[in-house]
């Protein structure tokens, strides 16, 4: 197993790093919105419906599974891909409390 430093800061401090790592790219982002209003697709229609191939999909798919945003299931050699809503949920929460403790901060006399 490979230290560190990031295993130093707080649980809180690094999940919200890795979900906005994650959101950085603007093609995960169109991804996750893709996903949103069709429920569930297969990695070919979004890459049908994107300026990606389909192996830029499958490669972007996977850093969304990695964090959970992202869950599939598998029918034969097809493989359908939706939103984790539960997970995107949480994710959304860790950076509403980030912000809202950093918002309170700078209105709190740190000047």
């Amino acid at each position: 197993m490979t230290y560190t430093k990031s295993a130093e800061f707080q649980t809180a401090l690094q999940d919200v790093a890795k979900f906005a790592k994650v959101l950085s790219h603007p093609a995960r982002l169109a991804i996750l919105q893709h996903l949103s209003k069709c429920c569930s697709c297969k990695s070919g229609d979004i890459a049908n419906e994107l300026p990606l191939s389909r192996t830029t999909v499958s490669q972007h798919l996977q850093e969304l599974r990695n964090l959970g945003l992202v869950k599939y299931e598998t029918n034969g050699v097809s493989v359908c891909y939706e939103v984790d809503i539960e997970m995107l949920v949480k994710y959304k929460q860790a950076m509403d409390t980030f912000f809202d403790v950093g918002l309170h901060e700078l209105t709190c006399g740190c000047k």
